[in-house]
């Protein structure tokens, strides 16, 4: 992964890598950055080869010089949500066995307690504004962007690194090295590394190079978070492979985007359906000339018909869908560009072996019959970090081939596009970021007026999957605690994604002989309650 940044400065050195809030680098200048952080990576930290360093930080140009830095010494990035709170990134850091930490500023509170409980030793901290150019921006900074310094003598500032210009010894990485373990929720609610190779990373680098067009005249609007999977591949190391122009956003904002996509000519915007709903339902989208763009999809969460409709209405553009897991490192399957369909996974990508088979038999499946998907191919993990019993239970052999198990339910028509039928996990989707009803519960149960609680998905317009939390009360707390209390006191427990947004008192659950919250039954009733 990282000879992709040797290679395009080669070809493209005074070429833009990246524009951010009017701040530009080129390749040549990347590189360098990247070289003189893993040269304080290596001499002044002595970090090691299969090393895991935390990576917690928002999208910015920092964020992918770290990521190609500690490659380049051969070290394994961890990267993680930056909506995480302390006692997530206490799981992580236990679970990985991390040292050493690269943090975005904003984030420095939550990872300082770390390092006071002496489970971090050291902290390199990231000021965004280092890489802006105010006046040269195309709107208004975001807050985290445009917040002034912060001194703090526990940390290593990221410029005092840059002016130590180390240089790292020779590159001598293999294809084989670990590059990654992004996590990702597991069966018994705790997050689970998954492990990914230089080699399993670049097989989905340079697919989308070919499936989705991309060349060094591509200019690619980086939205999605670039600690998720998809993000990472399509918004930042497939454009790296390619030579071409990222724009990187570290905040969401629809207007920015608009005027992004005119100044800089963006071509390619792969996205979650929630940030192209919001982009076209702004109201001043029609003052943007938003006509360079050649490529829109993304994956995660389906998009609404309606929706697709109005953006086909509005650039002639289809959006291609495709889909993904983190154990993937994003796409198994893509929509082609010029062929796609509404509300579809797509076709397998390249070299992957797909495949339907019954849950109860585990014979494959044809056509339009409902099964669990199974994959097999370049990209697909070296298993869970650590977790043995999890990755038997989550492949099969079939044919002599060892298939990673999804714990989707899908369906293939004649044509052989994959549809999705219903998850097989208990899984919420919510824009995109998943959510693992277990965990959220084991958090709610913290309160002290929480007697019983199950969480559910809800449907919700904006965020397509919402949490919603059935909770019974303590007979003591009945009367003297709200729904809203319980929704506040949770936004300071848990990371936002995660969050109740919707919760309903009861009395009772129903349960199983043997005492069993019936889940899908509360599920069942949200969902018939949602139609009403």
């Amino acid at each position: 992964l990282f000879d992709n940044l040797v290679i395009s400065p080669k070809r493209y050195p005074n070429k833009v890598a990246f524009h951010y809030y009017g701040g530009s680098y080129t390749y040549h200048e990347v590189l360098q950055h990247v070289e003189h952080l893993a040269g304080y990576l290596e001499k002044e930290l002595l970090v090691q080869k299969e090393e895991k360093i935390l990576l917690f930080m928002q999208n910015s140009p920092q964020y992918i010089i770290s990521y190609l830095a500690i490659l380049r010494v051969r070290a394994v990035v961890v990267p993680i949500n930056p909506m995480s709170v302390t006692e997530d990134l206490e799981f992580f850091v236990k679970d990985s066995g991390i040292r050493n930490a690269i943090v975005g500023q904003e984030l420095l509170d939550k990872v300082i307690p770390l390092k006071e409980q002496n489970l971090l030793e050291n902290i390199i901290l990231a000021t965004y504004s280092d890489y802006i150019e105010e006046k040269e921006a195309v709107g208004q900074l975001p807050p985290e962007v445009s917040a002034p310094v912060i001194d703090n003598s526990e940390v290593v500032r990221w410029n005092d690194v840059m002016g130590r210009l180390m240089e790292p010894s020779e590159y001598t990485g293999e294809s084989t090295d670990i590059a990654a373990i992004p996590y990702t929720s597991g069966t018994t609610g705790l997050p689970k590394g998954c492990v990914h190779t230089h080699r399993t990373i670049q097989a989905n680098t340079i697919g989308p190079f070919y499936w989705m067009n991309y060349s060094a005249d591509t200019v690619v609007l980086t939205t999605l978070p670039l600690f998720h999977v998809t993000g990472l591949i399509h918004s930042a190391f497939t454009p790296i492979y390619a030579g071409s122009t990222m724009v990187i956003l570290t905040r969401w904002d629809r207007d920015y985007a608009a005027k992004a996509i005119e100044k800089y000519q963006c071509s390619h915007w792969i996205n979650i359906s929630t940030m192209l709903i919001d982009f076209l339902a702004n109201p001043n989208l029609d003052n943007y000339d938003i006509s360079s763009l050649e490529v829109t999809g993304g994956g995660g969460a389906s998009l609404p018909k309606a929706v697709g409709e109005e953006l086909y209405k509005r650039t002639g553009l289809r959006y291609v869908e495709g889909y993904g897991l983190t154990e993937t490192m994003a796409q198994t399957h893509f929509n082609p560009t010029d062929r796609p369909k509404m509300q579809c996974l797509g076709v397998p990508v390249f070299d992957l072996d797909a495949r339907i088979i019954d849950l109860a038999t585990g014979e494959e499946l044809g056509p339009n019959e409902e099964g669990e998907l199974v994959v097999n191919g370049p990209q697909v993990f070296k298993g869970y970090y650590n977790r043995e019993e999890e990755n038997e239970k989550s492949h099969i052999e079939i044919d002599g081939k060892r298939f990673f198990r999804t714990g989707d339910i899908v369906t293939m028509d004649e044509e052989g596009y994959f549809f999705i039928v219903d998850r097989l996990k208990r899984m919420i989707n919510a824009s995109g970021f998943k959510v693992w009803p277990t965990e959220v519960e084991s958090i709610l149960y913290k309160h002290s007026a929480v007697q019983q609680a199950c969480v559910v998905s809800a449907p919700d317009e904006k965020r397509g999957e919402t949490v919603k939390a059935y909770i019974i009360l303590k007979d003591e707390a009945k009367g003297k605690i709200t729904e809203e209390e319980i929704i506040e006191w949770s936004k300071h427990q848990m990371a936002t994604y995660k969050r109740p947004r919707i919760i309903e008192f009861r009395d009772s659950f129903p349960t199983t002989s043997s005492g069993k919250i019936l889940w899908r039954q509360l599920q069942k009733e949200t969902r018939e309650k949602a139609k009403n």
